[in-house]
């Protein structure tokens, strides 16, 4: 029997951030009120503000330790997660994975309808056991040690063990996005006789990491000048928006680590950057992200100080690279779902019904033994924080008639 731990953060912790905040020093930075040269210090100094003399982490600790947290070691590696056992007749297991900049709990507004459906007027019979795993190196319960080569398949192997062997599943599913997605892309391609199926937010294929130039989110994808004026603003904006976050993770996450470790506003603004960039919030990230999640988000980064560990996933994909565990097709083998977004639409696809016929009819799909493929006008790539009836309702589509 799991004895539960809670979550706790220390007051010397908290006392040494706030000491920390009250001596940020700003930069210089003029005429970046519009974000056009990245995180204005003017709003930044404003949060910095708030977490060091509004923000209350421990009602959010509060908040969190509501559910039951556990704490175990599987090959050595110690893990943290979150658990809330399935109401209803028959409910099955459901590791659902994060991925950067989360944290386990940006799976919190999905927790309770895919654990008790009843709860929120939905059918019991969708019930789910639901474990939310923190992604070692992602916070707690603690700085991750003795695992240089973490990476995604290889996590995948632990949360494997973890299902089966520490909790005793026979047979589970899973669910994830950004990393969370490729770690349950993994188990579905490796693991597939103990699955149920996965439920994905994106469609990258595992070998998304691998070469000399894995960095390069444009992938050698040319502008020239005769691409339909929407298609080469497309291409430009989404490269503004990922390609520093891919190169400085595969090349120098160790260089930069060093300041964010040591500075909770540089540590801000990093997270907050991709927070404001990646989420569909109409200019405002405070629509999507209230301060206080903001700051609990941020405060569980700090906290662990697992900023280091968290961005080594990228380097290491590419330095490890993901090898396939057997030769057949589709190369995930489990029955995989996914749940798409407009605003992370590729270039030249504009609707939810485009989104969907460009996976179907593209290379990515001959990856997956895809059977429930969805898109939606509204979330960006916080998918379950950003719109979680969505996820909730795709999720349980892949998993009815599914169960034993």
């Amino acid at each position: 029997m799991l004895e539960p731990t809670p979550i706790h953060v220390s007051d010397e912790v908290l006392d040494d951030l706030k000491a920390r905040l009250a001596r940020t020093r700003a930069p210089l930075d003029e005429g970046n009120d519009d974000w056009s040269y990245g995180v204005p210090a003017s709003y930044l100094s404003e949060l910095v503000d708030y977490w060091r003399t509004d923000f209350d982490w421990r009602k959010a600790e509060a908040a969190i330790n509501a559910y039951d947290h556990h704490q175990v070691t599987v090959r050595n590696i110690p893990l943290h997660f979150l658990r809330k056992p399935g109401r209803g007749p028959r409910p099955i297991p459901l590791i659902l994975t994060h991925g950067w900049p989360w944290t386990f709990w940006h799976w919190s507004k999905v927790i309770d309808p895919l654990a008790d459906p009843a709860a929120s007027g939905g059918d019991p019979a969708d019930a789910f056991d639901v474990i939310v795993p923190s992604l070692p190196g992602f916070g707690f319960p603690g700085p991750l040690t003795g695992f240089p080569d973490v990476n995604f398949w290889k996590v995948a192997d632990l949360w494997h063990v973890l299902m089966t062997e520490t909790l005793g599943y026979e047979k589970y599913a899973a669910g994830g996005c950004d990393i969370g997605g490729i770690v349950s892309s993994q188990l579905g391609h490796k693991y597939a006789d103990a699955l149920y199926g996965i439920h994905i937010g994106s469609g990258l294929p595992l070998d998304f990491f691998t070469g000399p130039r894995a960095w390069d989110f444009a992938r050698n994808r040319p502008l020239t000048d005769d691409q339909p004026a929407d298609v080469r603003a497309r291409i430009v904006e989404q490269d503004r928006r990922w390609a520093s976050h891919l190169a400085v993770h595969m090349i120098d996450g160790a260089t930069l680590a060093h300041g964010l470790s040591d500075s909770p506003a540089g540590l801000l603004a990093w997270l907050l950057e991709r927070w404001t960039a990646w989420s569909d919030n109409g200019g405002d990230v405070e629509s999507v992200f209230t301060r206080d999640d903001l700051l609990t988000h941020a405060t569980i980064y700090w906290a662990t100080n697992s900023i280091a560990t968290s961005m080594r996933y990228y380097a290491n994909a590419n330095r490890y690279p993901w090898t396939p565990s057997h030769d057949r097709t589709p190369v995930v083998q489990a029955p995989t779902g996914l749940t798409f977004v407009t605003y992370e639409n590729p270039p030249g696809i504009h609707t939810a019904d485009e989104r969907v016929r460009a996976f179907e009819n593209g290379p990515q799909a001959a990856w997956f033994n895809h059977v429930n493929v969805n898109a939606h006008d509204h979330g960006g790539h916080f998918i379950p924080w950003e719109n979680p009836d969505a996820w909730v309702n795709d999720l349980r589509r892949t998993f009815r008639g599914r169960r034993p």
